[in-house]
């Protein structure tokens, strides 16, 4: 791959930014040598966004309410970069890749930068590299980061690891018990905003943000934040700009009192350890030693003859 020009990223270039991610997101061996060392040389431009997490059950309108959301943080004068991660075909691998035709205003925008990238099977659908190219539009100049998840399974929680305030969006309906989020996800939410209160749906959502708001009352994840219910209609462009004046209000706080700081520092040593066990599982599929001994250890397992314990502990004593 040719060299990425790392000046024009800087300067907030689109293509040596489209480049690098790609880059970042190779599976060559020498291309992930060569990415590391790229964003090593970025670092110290790094760091100067507000990255959002999205997430919400099928149908809720994700990408209209980030499209409409987009929208109205350029009319703020913010750059925006989108990052959603399309689930990837377990057969072929490949992707549906529609996030630009999906929203083909703000695409059309020369602030905004739309990326979506094939979660390849990775837990949860995340896309492994997201965290890198995070990075990597920071280093463009981008002032909001948003992160859309498929919202199924884990992704909820991977992308809650990642970002500064998580979104969960919801429809109008408040008897639907929580419209099966799990508890665990409401626990992780910084926000709850229920979309396409609008028309017919209006007296509802506003039943639905009273009875989500009871249930987050007792919720409480900093000592500064309690999370917070409001409705919109992104169809109608109504109540966005109440969104991110909440975003903005959490901000702010979370820098005052050196949370937003602390829990970015805690995301990246737990983003080490995982990455620890990542590297040390594909050394210990490479091992030659390994390949040989475990088909014979994973029948001893299956046949009662040895315990998985003592099988992995073998496995583990070839490196």
């Amino acid at each position: 791959m040719a060299a990425i020009d790392l000046e024009r990223l800087v300067e907030g270039n689109r293509r040596a930014l489209a480049k690098a991610i790609t880059l970042v997101e190779s599976k060559l061996d020498a291309h992930r040598e060569q990415s590391q060392a790229m964003l090593e040389k970025l670092l110290p431009k790094t760091g100067n966004s507000i990255r959002i997490g999205i997430t919400g059950i099928p149908g809720v309108g994700k990408s209209t309410f980030i499209e409409t959301f987009g929208l109205h943080l350029l009319s703020l004068g913010k750059k925006v970069a989108v990052l959603a991660v399309d689930p990837s075909s377990p057969l072929e691998g490949g992707s549906i890749l529609g996030d630009k035709t999906r929203m083909e205003l703000l695409s059309r925008e020369h602030d905004a930068f739309i990326r979506p990238s094939p979660s390849e099977g990775s837990l949860g659908g995340v896309a492994q590299k997201t965290r890198e190219t995070m990075l990597l539009c920071e280093a463009a100049g981008y002032d909001v980061i948003l992160v859309e998840t498929v919202g199924v399974g884990q992704s909820e929680y991977e992308v809650a690891g990642m970002v500064d305030f998580f979104m969960v969006l919801m429809l109008p309906n408040a008897g639907d018990e929580l419209q099966g989020i799990k508890k665990g996800i409401m626990e992780l939410a910084d926000a709850l905003v229920i979309n396409k209160a609008d028309g017919e749906s209006l007296n509802l959502a506003e039943q639905t943000r009273r009875h989500y708001t009871s249930a987050l009352g007792l919720l409480r994840h900093t000592s500064f934040w309690t999370p917070q219910v409001l409705s919109c209609s992104a169809q109608l462009k109504q109540g966005i700009d109440a969104v991110w004046g909440m975003i903005s209000n959490y901000h702010i706080e979370a820098q005052k009192n050196g949370s937003f700081e602390g829990k970015r520092t805690q995301q990246n040593k737990e983003w080490m350890q995982k990455l620890i066990m990542e590297l040390l599982e594909r050394k210990l599929n490479q091992n030659p030693a390994v390949k040989t001994l475990k088909p014979e250890l994973e029948q001893k397992v299956l046949n009662g003859e040895t315990t998985p314990f003592v099988a992995a502990t073998q496995l583990i004593s070839l490196l």
